[in-house]
């Protein structure tokens, strides 16, 4: 199984591919897409920089935007203290979940459940914006930018659908770095507790592994961190999520 390094680097690359502008060097990597959602704006790791002067070259950089930084393994020890000490706020602690996928476990495909690849930004876009809790005045800017994303792999976008076309779940799938790091993964509220959730992750790894992907990885929110489980994932690390 690819090494939590492989991972950590994957998941910057997906985020650095959202930014607009630069992104900063390797010991502050920085991204800033413009969408009012703040995952999508943030700081991935911070490695020799003094953390007063980390956090306020961030917030000039991410000044009005809501933002977010990701304090996990590859960040300085002691980075969190040092953020809680200079008033940034912990939001979550979200585990790192890797599996191979060759040992992951099935999951059926609900009846009447249709998982396909999507370039349909228009309608996918907003399906998981209402899941992720991107509000309705930042989809346009979110299309705009998965138009304009430009990350060092590839990204294919999962979209569950209905017989009659309605997107109830959803998923991207991040293939670099060989692994897959899956993002958006969500069901629309009234179709939850029916299986599309595990559904399309079963959807992504099958995928990957026609293309040859051994191990995939994600971070968890709690609610769905019981979904991955079920499938074999499990956790390897942490990342704190800080406001600031």
């Amino acid at each position: 199984m690819e090494s939590l390094e492989t991972s950590l680097a994957a998941h910057r690359a997906y985020l650095l591919g959202w930014n607009i502008g630069a992104s900063g060097g390797p010991d502050l990597p920085i991204y800033r897409s413009e969408v009012p959602h703040a995952p999508l704006n943030g700081v991935l790791r911070v490695g020799g920089c003094a953390p007063q002067e980390a956090l306020a070259e961030a917030r000039h950089r991410l000044d009005g935007v809501p933002r977010i930084w990701w304090v996990g393994p590859d960040s300085d020890a002691g980075t969190a203290d040092a953020l809680l000490s200079l008033g940034a706020v912990l939001l979550a602690r979200m585990p790192i979940m890797t599996v191979a996928i060759d040992k992951a476990a099935s999951a059926p495909t609900p009846p009447g459940l249709h998982i396909t690849e999507t370039t349909d930004l228009l309608e996918f876009v907003p399906a998981y914006a209402r899941v992720s809790g991107i509000s309705p005045d930042g989809v346009a800017v979110a299309i705009e930018r998965e138009r304009a994303f430009s990350g060092d792999g590839t990204v294919i976008r999962l979209a569950g659908r209905l017989d009659d076309g309605q997107i109830v779940g959803t998923a991207v799938a991040w293939l670099s770095h060989d692994l897959l790091t899956l993002y958006f993964i969500g069901t629309q509220p009234e179709h939850r507790r029916h299986g599309i959730g595990a559904a399309m992750t079963r959807a992504a790894l099958d995928l990957a592994r026609e293309r040859g992907i051994r191990t995939a990885a994600l971070t968890s929110t709690a609610a769905g961190e019981s979904v991955y489980r079920s499938i074999g994932f499990r956790t390897v690390d942490a990342f704190d999520l800080m406001s600031f």
